[in-house]
């Protein structure tokens, strides 16, 4: 059988039952059963019977009719009788893939409307222009849309007979409307991510556009438009992306439009915080807590000591919290006072909160009196009078036996700061009635009710433990005690408590009467446990010291920290070593705050309780814990210690001879330990004493032509203190001193020459006080290579200068000796001529010279040409 005469034998059936059930109505009508089934039968035959015959084909001659969502449209189908006479028929309307037809009509009986079509499917009316078997469809959904066949049946016809059937193609046309919008307000912070989604249906499929400000959205590095134009995503804002965002679908129906702004968004910030408030009792009080917050839907939540208002029983029917964010408690208590916090919250960021406290004033009152106290005999004992003031109590008076009591004059008796009457040594004559009546500055709200002093004997140790116990490790130890009452009072009861108010281990601690046992000894049992018996009189305490041998050491204690700028000092008391033969040594862990890793260094010589650590960081947060040892194993890490080291910073010295700056500048110089070599390991560290000014600032190194200067900035704090100023460098060794003296205060600048090109040179600048300096953080210059060159190109200029002047300095000297040896000539020249004029004068007693006068005479000649 063919997959569609199976589909049609399921149709034939469900359309059997259908007619059934419609025949049955009939029925009630007045038709005969079997005619009508019998007509009815053949009718739905014919069409079954046309239905596979026709196997829903022909749609070449289908109509296609296109319709608008929700509004009507008709099905123009024409009745064909036969011959042109008219003939009883059925008509019947059916919808591709719906199994049940939409609609069956059958002259004067009650229609069919298949499920959905209910009320919007009808036959049009016989004198309409359209067929008679046109039908009316209503109220358009999209769902509509498909393929309709209208079949008319002619009843005792064959179906071959007559064309009976007609196809009809709807489409149906809807306007875009929204599925998907994002939120009209969109609040982001900068640099977030975010995704506008925009989706639509209608038919035509809409399509989808996106504006920014009226304008279109232009994909960029950050923008995006994904999915069919249904996603805008802007992966990281920018304040340039702030605006109106509006998407827009379209069909060939219509267009509508959506639009989002996308707003900077700001958590709640506390604009009028609550203050701290001081009332009286009874009166109103009320905290302001005005926020502002974009958006706007703040959210004001109020705190008393950490528990929300709401749930403070005391305050539950006098607190309000107003719509302005306001808290109001009316009247106020006293035990109102305490801290209120307000927190405000729009749902983005952390909540901000402030805090306000309220001091409830009230006259000083009693709030408890006992109405028997008792007073321990020989001892001392304490009558209690219960206060409540604010402001604080000022003075309590007290009555006995109705008269004034006047404890300053009253041997024994003290009034304590609470108000209560202290009686160091009770006596017999301490019995009566008393009255207690505070004030403050508010006055008092009246006195206490009568209290009944009896003096009685305290309890007695009948049995007390011994001192000292000692036990090993694994062992069970037993500690008597028993006390005995006096008589008129009850009897005491006896408890066991450790000193240090450790809890006892009651899996193996067994408290009978006055005794304790414990078992199975531990290290952690060691200690002091104290016996307390107590009544009504008074609370004796008697205590014994339980030693645990064979154990590791215990923790040692008190362990206190002395820092310097590169090492700590360590002290402490060793705790127990774990029994009398067993000799303990130290193991010293530390690390940096922060750092996971710990350190260890034994501590040298064994046994010492104290140790320096050097080699330390100075300005730097250090954790130190101590542990002992002995020949079972470790012990118990002492409690951590934290200590900083000092901020210290060694001077060089600013002398010219380089020597160490004076003594009565420092108030201590302190040495470290030396190698094998007597060399420090560590420079000596100068404490400056006196007031010192604030650090030079901005300090520069700029090069110019003839050197480098070197600029600094006064100090911002303490100026008026500088007596003045130097500077040191350094490039790989130790700092050195640029200045050859002390620079005035009113200078801020220096001029350093000789600097070596290639190298890298470090600056620093010191402030100096008249007992004190403070250092400008360090300056790092490079001196450019190009410094060299230009050193190497001076030296040879000058070689040539050099040269040049020795040249003509040399031809000076020639010229200066040349110019003393004619002056030479010209004396001695003059010298002859002198004697010649003598001789030619007659001279006769004078000798004459035989000198030949021609030899003379050419001599003169050549000198004198030789003059300039």
């Amino acid at each position: 059988m063919s997959e569609s005469t199976s589909h049609f034998n399921k149709l034939y059936k469900k359309r059997q039952r259908w007619w059934e059930g419609a025949g049955s109505d009939y029925g009630k009508r007045g038709m005969g059963m079997p005619r009508l089934q019998r007509q009815l039968a053949v009718a739905f035959s014919i069409v079954f019977i046309a239905t596979i015959h026709r196997g829903w084909s022909g749609h070449q001659d289908a109509v296609h009719i296109t319709a608008i969502l929700g509004e009507s449209v008709v099905f123009n189908c024409q009745v064909d009788f036969p011959a042109d006479h008219p003939v009883p028929y059925v008509l019947q309307w059916e919808k591709k893939g719906e199994e049940i037809p939409i609609y069956i009509w059958y002259d004067s009986y009650p229609t069919h409307s298949g499920e959905g079509y209910e009320g919007r499917v009808s036959r049009v009316s016989p004198d309409s222009p359209y067929g008679l078997a046109s039908l009316n469809l209503t109220n358009i959904k999209e769902s509509d849309q498909g393929w309709y066949e209208c079949k008319v049946v002619f009843l005792n016809r064959s179906p071959n007979s007559h064309k009976n059937g007609t196809w009809f193609h709807l489409d149906v046309h809807a306007p875009p409307r929204f599925s998907v919008t994002p939120e009209e307000v969109i609040y982001v912070n900068t640099g977030d991510a975010i995704i506008l989604n925009c989706q639509a249906e209608g038919t035509p499929v809409p399509e989808i556009s996106w504006y920014k400000d009226a304008n279109p959205v232009e994909p960029a590095a950050t923008i995006g438009i994904f999915n069919d134009g249904t996603e805008l995503r802007i992966s990281s804002i920018r304040q340039e992306d702030i605006g109106d965002y509006t998407c827009i679908a379209k069909n060939g129906e219509g267009q509508i439009s959506h639009t989002a702004r996308v707003v900077i968004a700001g958590g709640a910030v506390i604009m009028v915080p609550p203050t701290n408030q001081t009332t009286l009792e009874g009166k109103k009080v009320q905290f302001s807590c005005e926020a502002k917050a974009l958006p706007g839907n703040v959210t004001v939540r109020w705190w008393k000591e950490g528990t929300p208002v709401k749930q403070v029983a005391s305050l539950e029917t006098r607190v309000t919290v107003r719509r302005d964010g306001s808290l109001v408690i009316n009247p106020v208590a006293a035990e109102d006072t305490g801290m209120y916090t307000c927190q405000v919250s729009n749902g983005i960021g952390d909540p901000q909160s402030a805090s306000a406290y309220l001091s409830v004033e009230y006259p000083a009152k009693v709030t408890f009196t006992p109405t028997v106290q008792y007073l321990p005999f020989r001892l001392a004992g304490v009558v209690q009078c219960y206060i409540k003031a604010n402001p604080p109590l000022q003075y309590v008076t007290w009555t006995k036996d109705k008269r004034l009591l006047e404890p300053y004059q009253t041997k024994d008796i003290v009034i304590m700061n609470n108000g209560s009457l202290l009686f160091t040594r009770v006596n017999e004559n301490h019995q009566g009635r008393y009255t207690c009546t505070p004030y403050n500055a508010q006055g008092t709200q009246g006195s206490s009710g009568q209290m009944e002093v009896l003096v009685r004997k305290p309890p007695v140790f009948t049995v007390e433990p011994e001192s000292l116990y000692q036990r090993k490790v694994g062992e069970t130890v037993e500690m008597h005690c028993d006390a005995q009452e006096a008589e008129g009072t009850q009897k005491p009861t006896i408890q066991w408590q450790r000193r240090d108010n450790q809890p006892l281990q009651k899996s193996r601690v067994r408290v009978t009467g006055g005794n304790i046992t414990i078992e199975s000894l531990r290290r952690t049992d060691f200690g002091y446990y104290q016996c307390v018996a107590s009544n009504e009189v008074a609370t004796i305490v008697t205590s014994t010291q339980l030693v645990v041998e064979g154990t590791q050491p215990h923790a040692p204690y008190n362990v206190t920290a002395n820092a310097s700028e590169f090492a700590v000092s360590l002290q402490w008391l060793p705790g127990y070593s774990g029994g009398p033969d067993y000799n303990q040594v130290y193991t010293i862990w530390y690390r940096e705050a922060g750092v996971n890793d710990w350190l260890t260094i034994p501590v040298t010589p064994p046994g010492s309780t104290q140790v320096t650590i050097n080699r330390l960081t100075p300005g730097t947060t250090y954790e130190f814990q101590v542990i002992g040892k002995n020949i079972i194993g470790d012990g118990m890490l002492s409690k951590i210690v934290t200590v900083r080291t000092l901020d210290g910073t060694a001077i060089p010295s600013t002398e010219k001879d380089g020597t160490t700056p004076p003594d009565d500048v420092y108030d201590q110089i302190v040495m470290f330990p030396t190698d094998a070599t007597g060399s420090t390991l560590f420079p000596p560290i100068f404490r400056p004493k006196g007031p010192r000014p604030g650090p030079p600032r901005n300090v520069t190194v700029t090069e110019i032509s003839n050197g480098f200067v070197i600029t600094w900035q006064p100090p911002i704090e303490r100026a008026n203190l500088i007596n003045h100023y130097s500077i040191q460098y350094k490039t790989d060794g130790p700092w050195k001193s640029v200045s050859k003296g002390q620079i005035r205060p009113e200078d801020t600048s220096y001029l350093v020459k000789n600097l070596v090109g290639g190298r890298t040179y470090y600056f620093r600048v010191f402030a100096y006080s008249v007992k004190s300096y403070e250092s400008s953080e360090t300056v790092k210059f490079s001196v450019p290579a190009r410094v060299k060159h230009k050193a190497i190109t001076a030296g040879v200029v000058g070689g040539i200068l050099f040269f040049i002047v020795a040249i003509i300095l040399s031809v000076c000297a020639v010229k200066i000796c040349n110019k003393r040896k004619r002056r030479k000539q010209e004396k001695e020249y003059n010298m002859v001529a002198c004697r010649l004029s003598d001789a030619r004068n007659g001279s006769s007693a004078a000798p004459v010279s035989q000198v030949p006068l021609k030899k003379v005479v050419g001599s003169y000649r050549d000198y004198s040409l030789e003059l300039p």
